[in-house]
């Protein structure tokens, strides 16, 4: 079954959002914990959580991904930054907490000048102080196109970051198309290839979702700018590829293109007509 769905506002409740997906044919959708731009987390309404749960069983819809605020900066060269970067974390999986087996993706973050190695090992630091032996949320880190001082742009720094977290059991990964192919990985014309080297590097098992974007800027220009599927440099037999291949098949696959509720249900209706 190919599990589709686009970025939805849940500000409405998660019942709403549910609603929204199931109005344009998608299983399911990721949403923000936060503003993306930061402030407070709000709290969860129990009465619209379980009607939400009530809905999306009878309508099949998978368990939704949560994106980190992208001001989530946990290898700052600001101190208040990384400490906000903890706060986030901490408060966002513990609210995640109610859903059953929910994943949490955030970008890695920018050294800002402090060097690969520095971000890094901050980006570390702060993992080490968020994670526990025994969670029930899977943390993601997302792949990179590399641009400014993008950490994760490559599988390796990928690995660096998840063998240094302790408790990495819920350490996964997120594989944004937009982003790896501007970072110099070649999905579009040798997508088993990058397969094989992120298995190599980093192992399949180890990820858990796709972000599903075309791309305004062409390969290994280390630029993130998304376009709907298909009219970027990626192109539609890409993804008719991506969504066929016998090692990505049950993955969740995550719509961030520019489009709304009517460009979203396109883009679906393309992908299920290929599948």
């Amino acid at each position: 079954m190919l599990i589709v769905g686009p970025h939805l506002s849940t500000s409405k409740g998660f019942l709403a959002a549910a609603k929204e997906a199931v109005a344009i044919e998608a299983n399911t959708f990721q949403f923000f914990s936060r503003n993306p731009r930061g402030g407070a987390s709000k709290d969860i309404d129990i009465d619209d959580f379980n009607a939400y749960l009530t809905y999306s069983k009878e309508h099949n819809i998978i368990t939704p991904l949560c994106h980190a605020p992208y001001t989530l900066n946990p290898c700052s060269n600001k101190e208040e930054t990384r400490e906000f970067a903890v706060q986030c974390f901490e408060e966002d999986l513990e609210k995640l907490s109610i859903f059953n087996g929910i994943c949490y993706n955030f970008h890695p973050g920018s050294h800002v000048g402090q060097g690969e190695e520095i971000g890094i090992t901050k980006t570390i630091e702060v993992l080490n102080k968020v994670m526990k032996e025994e969670m029930s949320v899977t943390v993601l880190l997302e792949t990179m196109s590399g641009k400014g001082t993008e950490i994760g742009k490559t599988f390796e720094e990928l690995k660096r970051i998840i063998d240094g977290v302790k408790y990495n059991k819920n350490l996964g990964v997120c594989l944004d198309t937009c982003h790896v192919f501007c970072a110099g990985y070649d999905i579009k014309n040798h997508l088993d290839d990058v397969l094989d080297e992120f298995d190599k590097v980093i192992g399949l098992d180890k990820l858990k979702a796709i972000h599903l974007n075309d791309t305004f800027n062409d390969f290994n220009t280390h630029k993130d700018h998304h376009q709907k599927l298909g009219e970027g440099f990626i192109g539609k037999e890409a993804f008719i590829n991506i969504i066929n291949n016998p090692r990505l098949k049950n993955i969740p696959m995550y719509l961030e293109t520019p489009n709304e509720d009517a460009g979203w249900k396109e883009e679906i209706a393309f992908l299920k007509a290929n599948i």
